[in-house]
């Protein structure tokens, strides 16, 4: 499955920021951590080059804690800044801030040894749609200003926002890439909600996420859907039948994808990391980058 869709207001998003990045200190880029290698844009990399970067692995509470501590480290080792944070949650204001703070200590230090008064930390962030950002920038600000949605495409404009007198904030709209080369990448996305669910062929995400649960994480289809051990055995479209039938649906597979898609972004079958720290060939952290 390749999936493109590139809309205008995310071209434009894109030279937005290229533009705006000499106006911050330091950019806040969200990930999912229940896929933070697949939810990162890879045009990100070359649109901030050297501008020094936290990574926020949000929607940690829906993620599995081993796979995200191995992620966080991950990054870390690429030379960014990272933290882990449910952006729901009243904590993530002072988790995110000192990660902030620490990251910029340098900058900080030398503002003070060159007797310039404290300011606010000027930051930037971004990230694919349905990541969590707008969330995140009302939990950071204490009040719903970024307007929220539970899909992509939700924020449109750039606009600041301040968080006390420790941030200021540049939101930006979540900027897709034009293509997934990786069909993996699109299915992953698509599981998740960072894709609009009219783009998609539920059945086919139905599919690969029945697929990835019978492989990870054995035992949770059945207890959800009561299925047997045999039936839970059996090849995931052939499962996704037994389910449809089985919650009174008869042949309507639409509905019974449907049903399945929601309830893992529900997480009714549990947390979950569909970036298999292991299986992603990033174990070496070779590739660093100056903070």
């Amino acid at each position: 499955m390749t999936i493109q869709w590139f809309p205008g207001h995310m071209a434009k998003a894109k030279r937005e920021v290229s533009e705006k990045l000499k106006f911050v200190d330091i950019v806040f880029e969200l990930v999912d951590a229940r896929l933070p290698l697949s939810s990162r844009n890879p045009l990100l990399d070359q649109i901030l080059q050297q501008k020094p970067r936290l990574v926020i692995l949000n929607k940690a509470d829906l993620a599995d804690p081993q796979q995200t501590r191995l992620w966080q480290g991950y990054f870390e080792s690429l030379g960014f800044a990272a933290v882990t944070v449910n952006a729901h949650d009243s904590s993530a204001t002072k988790r995110v801030i000192q990660a902030a703070k620490l990251a910029l200590k340098e900058k900080i230090a030398r503002d003070k040894a060159r007797g310039l008064k404290p300011r606010s930390i000027r930051a930037m962030v971004v990230g694919i749609p349905n990541v969590g950002k707008s969330t995140l920038m009302n939990r950071l600000v204490g009040k719903k200003i970024a307007q929220t949605g539970n899909k992509p495409g939700v924020t449109k404009g750039q606009q600041w926002l301040r968080s006390g007198t420790d941030l200021e904030l540049l939101d930006t709209p979540g900027i897709l890439w034009p293509k997934f080369e990786d069909p993996d990448v699109g299915k992953k996305l698509a599981l998740t909600g960072a894709i609009k669910d009219q783009l998609l062929h539920l059945d086919d995400i139905a599919i690969f996420g029945l697929d990835f649960f019978a492989r990870y994480y054995p035992g949770r289809i059945s207890q959800r859907y009561r299925l047997t051990e045999v039936e839970e055995a059996l090849p995931a479209a052939e499962m996704l039948m037994v389910i449809t039938e089985k919650r009174g649906y008869k042949d309507d597979y639409d509905r019974g994808s449907e049903l399945v898609v929601v309830e893992v972004r529900q997480n009714k079958l549990g947390s979950f990391t569909l970036d298999r720290y292991e299986e992603m060939g990033v174990g070496s952290g070779e590739t660093r980058v100056d903070k």
